[in-house]
């Protein structure tokens, strides 16, 4: 089945810790992973996969748009911005899990909605449109609500709008602002994918049970309760089931777990046209092997085999 998908977000430089006191430089961020893993998942002969941000005009600016690019991915919709340029984070290894440190003042991709026109015409011919709460973290009051009226068009002529609430604390000003801003996230969104223990904290959920009330209450039809390595819940025509996770005994690096269960769940759904629960288990199958080598962006060819009409 054909589809055309765009992700809106923030593409980031990474650095990496190596060997030693060495760093390795890369390039990532969350909805920049999900646009990945969905180009390594979709037939290019049926599918286009767009990145909408915004990046500078200098030679780092350059590299990160050409290995976009070099990727499979549309970068038609990247906006080129002379006084900005990209953020950057740096990695810190725990065992599995990760913490990072930012420094992204200066970012172009904070600027991806200020222009109404230009952000309609990076949407207008796209059945799915993906964003994620660190999308709105970065934007301006005033520009998160032009994301908000351009993702409304799509909705009006029948696309899909899926939001990934991603909560990040600390790129909030206050956790009110963020818990608002999340829930027009929810209202803008026909699909959603939240995380269990980060939504219970922010909102009071009792479990993942009352994360799917409250959500389906804001308007969202398809909603899917992620919980790491615990069921997964999936709430789709008003009927509940629950999927379990994909075991991984040994994970090597954890990073991009989520956003690349995303974009497993969207290719089965929406390209693939499983049903949610199925979508589910496909979406545990490509962050299992993410989550097995290091990195939130794998080689492609660790996940080929996992692509809509492959064979498993």
């Amino acid at each position: 089945m054909a589809a055309r998908f765009a992700s809106i977000g923030e593409c980031m430089v990474e650095l990496a810790p190596q060997s030693g006191d060495l760093y390795r430089r890369g390039f990532a961020g969350d909805t920049l992973n999900t646009a990945w893993y969905l180009r390594a998942l979709l037939d290019r002969r049926q599918s286009l996969v767009r990145y909408v941000t915004g990046v500078g005009t200098d030679a780092l600016s350059d590299e990160m748009v050409r290995f976009i690019t070099d990727a499979g991915i549309d970068t038609s919709a990247i906006e080129r911005i002379a006084d900005r340029t990209v953020g950057l984070y740096l990695i810190t290894l725990n065992g599995a899990e990760r913490s990072f440190t930012y420094w992204r003042s200066e970012s172009a991709a904070k600027l991806v909605a200020s222009v109404g026109a230009r952000l309609d015409a990076a949407l207008g011919d796209v059945d799915v449109v993906y964003f994620s709460g660190i999308t709105l973290a970065i934007l301006s009051p005033g520009h998160r609500r032009t994301l908000f009226k351009s993702l409304a068009k799509v909705r009006a002529r029948g696309g899909a709008v899926v939001f990934d609430p991603n909560l990040r604390p600390r790129l909030w000003p206050d956790r009110q602002t963020m818990a608002a801003a999340i829930i027009e996230g929810y209202r803008a969104a026909t699909i959603a994918l939240p995380t269990s223990p980060d939504d219970a904290e922010l909102y009071g959920d009792a479990d993942a049970l009352g994360t799917a009330d409250r959500i389906a209450a804001l308007g969202v039809s398809e909603i899917i309760v992620k919980a790491g390595a615990d069921p997964t819940l999936v709430r789709a025509a008003g009927v509940d089931t629950w999927v379990a996770a994909e075991r991984v005994d040994h994970p090597v690096d954890t990073t991009g777990a989520g956003d690349s269960f995303n974009a497993g769940y969207l290719a089965a759904r929406l390209a693939g046209g499983r049903s949610p629960a199925d979508a589910v288990r496909h979406g545990h199958l490509v962050a299992s092997r993410v989550i097995q080598a290091r990195g939130a962006l794998i080689d492609m060819d660790l996940v080929a085999d996992l692509a809509m009409g492959a064979a498993g």
